[in-house]
């Protein structure tokens, strides 16, 4: 963890051999790892009463004065050297770009720096203005939604700021691509995230998660880290098999897991399966995305640990995730037009199965409801309202 830091170190040394100027230095907290460099101090002036085109190349050609793209090869190394995902990486390149050019003095020079950082870190990038904004857009072959994306040269461009903006309507305005001297010839950016950086021991807190089983009161003390929080407060919605397969760091993990392993050991799996879907159920608040946030927003399964309030989409993916890491048994996501539920195969279903392949799969509703609602049983609302199958979880697929 401490390590990058050391190489930082090393490599600030030599910068001043080839960069010679104004220093700036930069120390920051990155999950953990504490980010400690020199680099060249970029010029800040920029020409006033020119358009936001004129703005960008300004500020591209300061940073290529500055020889940014060192800074931009050490975070890349970073990123190597830590198997760090695309999203968490761009996490990094916000932070470092608000050390050196803070949003709120300058919100189209940070900008412009994180778009200049991307993109010679090898990714494919866009910037277009319109209406007084500068749109911030990756390319990448994910599905994302819920946010702007354009095609060029048969390939999909979402937009990465929309949320600094407070997610307007895009389609009511004219926005043009500005022309830069970055050639689109790099890699596309994903999102999907398979590792959660470490954090520090001491920025995990511990979270008392209590519940009624059965006339039983069950507790599990889960270590979690606030920063989460931080880390996707502005990640889009994703498909389901990305959404599904976002994991727990392993503090959280080493924290809940083995403890809800050793809970349910003397369980056979059926019992063990509603236990989970119980403890998803009751143990946390029920908030629907739109009173909390005004707009569909996932969590991945630790930001649900971690809130007070979640909402079915919420519950179904730490559910999924329980079940998975517990006893891996293959499960159906099924998506209703403003439900999502889960079901599970076991050796033996239990109610109306749902079926799939020819393979019986048991309805399992980790979502409190006004009414209990055993495994095996259909919201009675839902009944007879058809679903669609958004993600097939197949186990004996991954070997």
């Amino acid at each position: 963890m401490r390590c990058f830091s050391i190489i930082l170190f090393a490599l600030s040394l030599l910068l001043p051999i080839f960069l010679p100027g104004q220093k700036q230095a930069l120390k920051f907290d990155f999950y953990g790892d504490t980010i400690s460099m020199e680099i060249n101090k970029a010029d800040t002036n920029a020409a006033t009463g020119i358009t936001l085109a004129q703005l960008v190349k300004v500020y591209e050609q300061n940073f290529e004065n500055a020889s940014y793209q060192l800074l931009a090869d050490t975070l890349m190394q970073y990123k190597n050297d830590h198997l760090t995902d695309d999203w968490i990486y761009y996490q990094l390149i916000r932070k470092t770009a608000q050390e050196i050019s803070p949003k709120q003095n300058n919100y189209e020079r940070y900008t412009v720096l994180k778009w200049f950082l991307l993109t010679r870190s090898g990714y494919n990038t866009t910037l277009k203005a319109g209406a007084g904004r500068l749109l911030f857009y990756v390319q990448t072959e994910d599905a994302i939604f819920n946010i702007p994306f354009y095609y060029k040269d048969g390939r999909q461009y979402v937009c990465i700021n929309y949320h600094d903006y407070g997610y307007f309507e895009i389609k009511q305005e004219k926005y043009e691509e500005i022309k830069t001297g970055y050639s689109n010839t790099g890699k596309a950016f994903s999102y999907k995230v398979t590792r959660i950086p470490e954090g520090k021991n001491s920025a995990y807190i511990d979270r008392e998660l209590r519940f009624n089983y059965y006339e039983s009161i069950s507790h599990f003390t889960v270590k979690l880290n606030p920063s989460i929080q931080q880390m996707f407060a502005n990640y889009p919605v994703v498909d389901y098999e990305s959404y599904f397969n976002i994991p727990l760091s392993r503090q959280t993990y080493q924290s809940l897991i083995p403890a809800l392993k050793k809970h349910v050991a003397g369980m056979k799996v059926k019992k063990g399966v509603d236990f989970l879907m119980r403890f998803t159920r009751y143990a946390f608040l029920f908030e629907p995305d739109s009173i909390a946030y005004g707009r569909e927003k996932r969590l991945t399964p630790e930001q649900t640990l971690l809130y007070q309030a979640s909402d079915c989409e919420d519950r179904a993916a730490l559910f999924f995730y329980l079940v998975k890491e517990i006893y891996n048994l293959p499960m159906l996501v099924l998506s209703y037009p403003e439900h999502v539920t889960i079901a599970v195969q076991l050796k033996k279903p239990v109610g109306r199965p749902v079926m799939y392949n020819g393979k019986a799969y048991t309805v399992a509703e980790p979502t409190p409801q006004k009414d209990d609602i055993g495994l095996g049983k259909y919201l009675p609302s839902l009944v007879n309202t058809p679903f669609e199958i958004v993600y097939v979880y197949d186990p004996e697929a991954k070997k």
